[in-house]
């Protein structure tokens, strides 16, 4: 089980490493081969979240008592894919020659002041994106303690159903026990009372033949 989930994330490790090189290369490419770069980029971003899925499907798998170390490190990992997933969209959205050439004009007389404007709105729309990817991670970190508490509670009624029948079936054995020894003392009883009865008889026979001889 747990070389299944090992495998997954050497898997995992290879493709984030060319998704953080690819993602470094998007703002410095023009036209076609920018699009091309942002497709096989989103490609592997899919990919990458598959991996985390069947990775999940794993941890599941294992054992309650051994699931903590598993579940920190796919927390890290959804960590790490939220983070180049944000680097992605800035690249998108930086500014590239094409953009400025664009925006200023090859004579350089567009407005400076459009430029710092579109800054701003650059700016602000890279922040309500990080505080949407910090709400969804957070909400899914909370799905996960809620899975996980909801796992362990499970087991420990389990565990205790388990004990439960355990203590009754102790109680049917001690139950027969004591039936067992209140019958042998009973017998017991019985058998000690006929011998004292058959001493007492032989006693006085005993003493009856003394008194007729004498």
């Amino acid at each position: 089980m747990s070389s299944d989930f090992e495998g997954y994330e050497q898997d995992f490790a290879v493709l984030t490493a060319e998704i953080t090189g690819r993602i470094g290369k998007v703002p410095k490419l023009l036209g076609d081969e920018k699009k091309q770069m942002v497709a096989n980029v989103e490609k592997q971003l899919e990919e990458a979240r598959e991996l985390l899925e069947q990775m999940e499907l794993e941890v599941r798998e294992i054992p309650a008592q051994s699931r903590g170390m598993y579940s920190s490190r796919m927390r890290s990992y959804k960590q790490e894919i939220g983070k180049l997933e944000a680097d992605f969209k800035r690249s998108r959205i930086a500014y590239s020659d094409e953009v400025r050439n664009e925006l200023l004009g090859d004579d350089g007389n567009s407005s400076e002041n459009q430029l710092i404007k579109l800054r701003e709105e650059r700016a602000h729309l890279l922040d309500n994106t990080e505080r949407l990817e910090r709400s969804s991670r957070r909400l899914e970190a909370g799905y996960q303690i809620a899975v996980e508490t909801e796992q362990i509670g499970q087991e420990m009624l389990e565990n205790l159903s388990q004990d439960r029948e355990k203590i009754q079936r102790s109680r049917e054995r001690l139950r027969e026990t004591d039936a067992n020894l209140g019958k042998s003392s009973r017998i017991l009883t019985g058998m000690l009372r006929r011998l004292l009865i058959r001493c007492c008889l032989e006693e006085l026979k005993g003493w009856k033949l003394e008194k007729h001889f004498f």
